[in-house]
């Protein structure tokens, strides 16, 4: 897998973009790389990477949030050390983006410092089991909402259908068409399929490259 410095995932409301950013930092760690997270999603009221900040840290992960997220603050404010994760250039550094637009204007501020190092992959995680996302159209219309809102251009794909445990290899097979739809409508490529670790192993050669993952919380 090729990694930049900076690695950004961005999706609509239940893409599981912050399962992904949290085990993407875990794995980054686990390769020897100094590691830092920006939980920027400011909206999610379910999942944030800030609930899984004690195993990210023993696993030598920084993690920069809010002081005031899982509180019961409409919209915390963003920390200055936030910007630490645009000039730390010894470290890999993984951002959770805020569901659908509204969550991406968040991310605006440091849109400049990235655009400027351009060492960056902004990753568009779809899920075809979401209301919002079953259809490659669909899915596009969220991708560009949220280009739009942070402006910056994503530059690649994560296919992460899923229904949690539910999960099945054909849940995920199955959503192989639309995917294939919104790659071709996006002209973007796809950089890899996050799946759960036991199913990993069950998923067809030609998929492309599999990431397995733990699953960090349930919110089906």
């Amino acid at each position: 897998m090729d990694i930049k410095r900076m690695t950004l995932f961005a999706g609509h409301y239940g893409s599981g973009k912050t399962n992904i950013a949290v085990n993407f930092a875990l794995w980054l760690a686990g390769q020897g790389k100094k590691t830092a997270l920006g939980d920027l999603d400011i909206v999610n009221p379910y999942y944030r990477a800030k609930d899984s900040q004690k195993k990210l840290e023993a696993a030598g992960v920084r993690v920069i949030a809010s002081a005031y997220a899982n509180s019961n603050v409409d919209v915390p404010a963003l920390p200055q050390e936030m910007y630490a994760l645009t000039e730390m250039m010894d470290t890999c550094a993984v951002l959770d983006i805020g569901g659908d637009d509204r969550g991406a204007l968040a991310l605006g501020r440091y849109v400049p410092a990235i655009v400027r190092e351009n060492d960056y992959e902004m990753l568009f995680v779809f899920n075809r089991s979401r209301p919002l996302t079953r259809d490659a159209q669909s899915a596009l219309g969220i991708l560009r909402e949220i280009e739009q809102a942070c402006g910056l251009p994503f530059t690649g794909i994560v296919h992460n259908t899923n229904l949690g445990r539910e999960t099945t290899a054909e849940t995920i097979v199955s959503a192989r068409p639309v995917l294939e739809e919104l790659t071709r409508f996006s002209g973007l490529p796809l950089r890899f399929t996050a799946a759960r670790r036991d199913i990993a192993p069950l998923l067809p050669g030609d998929i492309g490259e599999v990431f397995p993952m733990e699953l960090q919380k349930t919110i089906w």
